[in-house]
């Protein structure tokens, strides 16, 4: 079922994921080593050049997805988190299950908010 919803992922909330990125990240910066999503979003451009080069010279794993990340939850590009999701894909599917639980509950809990008679409904 999460693949299913993991299709649907033109339609996410960019600011919905960066959230739950927000409340993953000490898993993600202690499991990810983050080169080939940096490798990634540079040819999306979600980051600039200047960004890419600082990140590569950051000498410790960790210390340079804190400062990926860092960078990320302060840029205004529409689809940040969606292409972050996309770059964990391959070698982190484990991570992006977890992402894709938490990002259906969300999504899930402000369709119950919406709610404006008390029914539950599902969209």
């Amino acid at each position: 079922m999460v693949r299913i919803f993991c299709r649907q992922i033109d339609k996410m909330d960019n600011e919905t994921l960066k959230e739950v990125f927000r409340d993953l990240h000490p898993t993600i910066t202690t499991s990810v080593n983050p080169d080939s999503i940096i490798d990634v979003l540079l040819s999306k451009n979600i980051i600039c050049h200047d960004d890419y080069y600082v990140l590569r010279n950051v000498p410790d794993s960790r210390s340079r997805c804190r400062d990926l990340f860092a960078l990320l939850y302060r840029s205004l590009h529409p689809e940040t988190f969606i292409q972050l999701r996309l770059a964990l894909l391959d070698e982190y599917d484990f991570i992006v299950d977890v992402i894709d639980k938490q990002l259906a509950s969300a999504t899930t809990q402000l369709h119950l908010g919406d709610s404006v008679d008390g029914t539950l409904s599902f969209y």
